[in-house]
Order: C-alpha cells, then sequence, then structure tokens
C-alpha cells in the first residue's frame, strides 16, 4: 500500500506557484483542466489522437503525470509527429497510459522509492529526495484536483521501460 509521507514544502511552493493556472480546477474533469491550463495543448491534442479523451473525462479516479508542452517540445525532434500519426497510434497509448494511475495518489501518498502501477502496464518510480519526480522527471505542481481525479505537472515525457 502506499505509505504517507511527502515533502510538504515542495508540494506548498509548486501549488503555490501554479494556483493561478489552475483556479477552478476542481469542478471540470481531468481533460478540462488540462484544455484550461492553456500549458498542455500537446498533451491534449495526443490524447485526442490517441482516442482517450473518453476514457480521462470518465469516472476515474485518475492520476495523470501531465507533462507541459515544454516537455513534449524537448523530445527529440520529429518525435511527437511521429506519435500522432494514425499507424503509431498503439504506441502513442503506450506512452500516454504510462503517465497515468487507475487511482487518486494525491502528494501526500508518496514516499521515496515507491512504485506506482500505471494503466499502460508498467509501474512509474517516484522519488522525494531533494524534489519530487516521477521515473526522473521533475513534478512542478502538484494536486491539481478535478473532479475524476489528480494532474502533477511533470517537466518530461516519461517513456515506457523496455
Amino acid at each position: 500500500m502506499i505509505r504517507r509521507s511527502f515533502i510538504a514544502l515542495t508540494a506548498a511552493t509548486a501549488m503555490a506557484a501554479a494556483a493561478p493556472v489552475w483556479a477552478g480546477s476542481a469542478s471540470k474533469d481531468i481533460v478540462d483542466t488540462a484544455v484550461g491550463a492553456g500549458s498542455f495543448g500537446t498533451l491534449v491534442a495526443a490524447v485526442q489522437a490517441a482516442g482517450l479523451v473518453d476514457t480521462l473525462k470518465g469516472d476515474g479516479p485518475f492520476t495523470v503525470f501531465a507533462p507541459t508542452d515544454e516537455a513534449f517540445a524537448a523530445l527529440p525532434e520529429g518525435t511527437v509527429e511521429s506519435l500522432l500519426k494514425p499507424e503509431n497510434k498503439d504506441q502513442l497509448v503506450a506512452v500516454l497510459t504510462y503517465h497515468v494511475v487507475a487511482d487518486k495518489v494525491m502528494s501526500t501518498d508518496l514516499s521515496n522509492g515507491m512504485t506506482a502501477p500505471t494503466v499502460q502496464g508498467s509501474d512509474v518510480t517516484i522519488m522525494t529526495d531533494g524534489g519530487v519526480t516521477v521515473d526522473g522527471a521533475k513534478v512542478v505542481a502538484a494536486d491539481v484536483e478535478a473532479t475524476n481525479g489528480v494532474i502533477h505537472v511533470i517537466d518530461t515525457v516519461i517513456l515506457p521501460k523496455g
């Protein structure tokens, strides 16, 4: 089970910095929250191309580790365009579902070295020493609540192992 421990100062600082972006997010689902934030255009386009909009608008609960547009832009040139092609839909779905946990995991649920199973089927590893990371991606805003789960904003696109 997920142990309850977290570096509270990190989460509080991250949330304070992101508060204006996420105002009113708790009354919207995960997709609408991401759309409203304005910094997840690539993620939203990828979710649409993968046919996952209805799923992420569903009851949940879900935890989404949401890469920013800058995170997608940092991928090697042509990666996003390639993933968005219809013939690569299975690969896109695998990458996106690797960013989703089928449970609501708040920052207070995290502990150093814990793993969480993703919808894709592989586990992500959470580290809390020196700031929170998910498979090495830094959490830059935590606990953005939505009606069907929570979003943790990350600075890097994480990729399934293997």
